[in-house]
């Protein structure tokens, strides 16, 4: 066993894992403090760091202990990122009157849960693949838990077209979100243009949040 100063690794890739949780914890403080704007940006802004991590990775060098480290830190941050975040998030837009509270608090529940369920079941079901071939992943099963962070700045750019009812429809994204993150369907894993046209979207999105 390697004896090491401190737990964990430090590659490259995980580090910009550590970035994208960063960004999250602040997204779910701006969330706190009323800057809705910029909570999303942040929550974007830990979205583009889980899309490049696994390029970074595979870019890098790394022994199988670090490869693992890295597997298991993925969907421990994609959790708190792209489960947790966007829940407290959707609680931080309400007022304080009661009803509303439990509106908010019903939806981000949803989301955390359902996100959680979706990755555990892909984790599961990914290892078994794996260990019947080595050929790449073509669709997933049930939307990726990291399609909140297109869900967010999608739902608050179409709140921007009733300002007063943009929690609820913030809250109704959620439902929708964690419907589709267990309803088993096909979406398909980005490669090549498709990419890039994810990348075009994400630009948009951007765009539209600081906007708006």
């Amino acid at each position: 066993m390697e004896n090491k100063r401190f737990v964990g690794f430090y590659n490259p890739s995980v580090i910009l894992t550590y970035f994208g949780v960063l960004s999250a914890f602040l997204s779910i403080y701006l969330g706190f403090i009323g800057k809705f704007q910029w909570s999303i940006f942040c929550l974007m802004l830990a979205g583009c760091c889980d899309m490049f991590d696994g390029t970074v990775a595979r870019m890098v060098k790394r022994s199988e202990p670090a490869r693992k480290f890295g597997i298991q830190l993925d969907s421990l941050c994609d959790i708190c990122c792209f489960g947790i975040t966007p829940a407290l998030l959707g609680i931080s837009m309400f007022s304080s009157e009661p009803m509303d509270t439990w509106i908010a608090f019903s939806a981000g529940f949803c989301l955390t849960l359902c996100g959680i369920i979706r990755l555990a079941y892909f984790n599961v079901m990914e290892e078994e693949r794996t260990s019947k071939t080595d050929a790449k992943r073509s669709v997933y099963e049930g939307l990726p838990i990291t399609s909140s962070a297109i869900m967010a700045p999608v739902a608050y750019i179409v709140g921007a077209v009733a300002p007063d009812y943009r929690p609820l429809i913030y809250c109704l994204f959620e439902f929708l979100t964690a419907f589709l993150f267990i309803f088993n369907i096909p979406w398909p894993k980005p490669h090549g243009k498709q990419f890039l046209i994810m990348i075009v979207i994400g630009v948009a999105l951007f765009a539209g949040v600081l906007l708006l």
